[in-house]
C-alpha cells in the first residue's frame, strides 16, 4: 500500500498554521478585551475577554497536540472543558458583585468592541470549520469559536439596550447567559472526549 505521508505532513502543517493564526488573534483581543471590560464597567465585556483567552488557550493546546497520540488530544479537549468551566463560574462570579455593588456600563464602548470581537471570530470559525468534523483536539477547538460568536451576539444586543435605554441589567443578563452556555459547551468537549475515547485506547499509546 503507497504512503500517504506526504499528504498527512501537509494536513498538519494546515492545522499548526490556522491554530497559529487563530492563537495570535484571541490573544490580542483578549488584552484589548479585558481593557474595555474593565474601562466600561461591563460584565458581558469582561467575559467575552475571557472567552477569548479560554480560546487562545484551547488553540495552544491544539498546536501541541497536532503531532500527538490519540491520548494527549484527548487529555488537551478536556483541559479545555475544564477551562471553559472555570471561566463560567467566574462569570457567575462577577456577575453577582457587580448586582449586589452595582455598576454603570457604557453601551458604546460595548458595541464598539463586540462588533470587533465578532469580526475577528467569524474569521477564526471559517477557518476551522473545515476541521470541525475532525479528531477531538480541533472540534474543542472549532466548539470554543462558536461559543464566542454566539457570546459576541449577546454582547452586542446588551450594549445596544445599555445604549438605548441606561438599564445596566442587560449587560449583567447577558454575561449570566453567556456563563450558562459556557458550561453547555464545555460539557459537550467532555462528552465528545469520553465517547470518541472508547475505541481509540490501543492507538493512543503509541
Amino acid at each position: 500500500m503507497p504512503c500517504d505521508c506526504s499528504h498527512a505532513s501537509a494536513n498538519t502543517e494546515n492545522e499548526r498554521k490556522t491554530l497559529r493564526v487563530a492563537l495570535v488573534l484571541n490573544a490580542t483581543m483578549f488584552v484589548v478585551g479585558m481593557a474595555a471590560g474593565l474601562w466600561a464597567q461591563s460584565s458581558g465585556l469582561m467575559a467575552d475577554a475571557l472567552d477569548m483567552l479560554t480560546d487562545a488557550t484551547a488553540y495552544g493546546l491544539g498546536l501541541m497536540a497536532v503531532t500527538r497520540g490519540m491520548r494527549f488530544k484527548q487529555y488537551s479537549a478536556r483541559w479545555t472543558g475544564a477551562t471553559l468551566m472555570l471561566l463560567s463560574a467566574g462569570i457567575i462570579a462577577d456577575v453577582i458583585r457587580r448586582f449586589v455593588f452595582g455598576s454603570d456600563p457604557l453601551g458604546a464602548m460595548m458595541v464598539g468592541f463586540s462588533i470587533l470581537s465578532l469580526c475577528v471570530n467569524v474569521t477564526v470559525l471559517r477557518m476551522l470549520a473545515k476541521y470541525r468534523g475532525g479528531e477531538v483536539h480541533m472540534r474543542a477547538s472549532w466548539i470554543c469559536t462558536r461559543t464566542d460568536v454566539v457570546a459576541n451576539f449577546g454582547v452586542l444586543a446588551s450594549g445596544l439596550v445599555v445604549l438605548a435605554t441606561g438599564w445596566r441589567y442587560a449587560d449583567l443578563v447577558v454575561g449570566l447567559t453567556i456563563a450558562i452556555y459556557v458550561a453547555k459547551e464545555a460539557a459537550e468537549i467532555w462528552r465528545q472526549t469520553h465517547h470518541q475515547g472508547g475505541g481509540v485506547s490501543a492507538l493512543s499509546e503509541r
